[in-house]
């Protein structure tokens, strides 16, 4: 792996562990303000894939490399297609975990209450603050290592390293995810990566759609709720059936898009001085 490459992921799990376990160390458990859950010093964390990306994009690019990687976020005249698959592909992947779950148990799950257009709200709203995260593990991370493993390889290593970012999360109180188990939204969050990687290849480079994306997940996750209650081993298997499902019903997408997906190269946008992708063709 390039040196830039690791030093990429080493910052930017330095900076966020230290960030998020901050009000862990220096808060009491429940505070708020500077180094509680949700405040500044957390939030730095959030945004950390995509202020160590740029960084190094800066030193080894200049600020021409700086404003190619950024452009990429304004890379919005895509198929039509493509936005629906960004905003109905956590919906649509909660629905039919729920219809194996009617299958499975002969009743529906317990489905959310949130207004369909306060999820279209917060999606619009939340789109521009994936670019925290979206800057670094799509725009910068995903073209380096799949010039090395390919789209598909990169995509599902890409995957299990963007979910151990997320690691203390699952131990830190008052994250919402305190206890959850950590193994099945591995298995989900990889899932999810290859899906991610398809719709940037396929969008040719479009920081824009997989930030969309990015939040159309976060807010319609709990269409149908998964989570367990009263989860306190965040290391065990122990999950909904709605969670497992939601993973098998996310790995039988990724299995068909790492599919049509084979063979393809984004490595060499990296190489291009316009901004523009130089994609592979993609797979029929």
């Amino acid at each position: 792996m390039h040196i830039a490459l690791l030093g990429f992921f080493l910052l930017t799990f330095a900076v966020t562990w230290t960030a998020w376990l901050a009000p862990a160390v220096l808060a009491a458990p429940r505070s708020a303000g500077l180094f509680g859950v949700g405040g500044p010093v957390f939030l730095f964390g959030v945004f950390a894939p995509a202020f160590v990306a740029l960084a190094l994009t800066a030193h080894d690019e200049g600020r021409a490399g700086v404003a190619r990687l950024l452009a990429r976020i304004g890379k919005w005249q895509v198929g039509a297609r493509f936005y629906l698959f960004a905003i109905g592909y956590m919906a649509a992947t909660k629905l039919l975990a729920a219809l194996i779950h009617r299958i499975a148990l002969g009743e529906w799950p317990t489905f959310g209450n949130t207004p369909l257009l306060l999820m279209l709200g917060a999606i619009l709203v939340s789109t521009w603050v994936q670019a925290g995260e979206e800057v670094g593990w799509r725009g910068y991370a995903l073209p380096r290592l799949a010039t090395y493993l390919g789209l598909g390889g990169a995509s599902v290593l890409l995957g299990v390293i963007w979910a151990l970012w997320h690691l203390p999360l699952f131990f830190l109180h008052g994250s919402g995810s305190e206890g959850q188990s950590f193994p099945i939204y591995l298995l989900h969050v990889t899932a999810l990566s290859v899906a991610m990687s398809w719709l940037y290849w396929k969008t040719e480079g479009s920081l824009l759609l997989v930030m969309l994306m990015h939040a159309a997940v976060n807010n319609t996750t709990d269409i149908v709720p998964a989570a367990m209650p009263n989860a306190v081993d965040a290391m065990s298997l122990e999950g909904s059936l709605m969670a497992w499902a939601t993973v098998a019903v996310s790995w039988v997408v990724a299995a068909l898009l790492l599919f049509r997906a084979r063979g393809a190269e984004i490595g060499a946008m990296l190489r291009s001085g316009s901004g523009q992708s130089q994609f592979g063709e993609p797979a029929v």
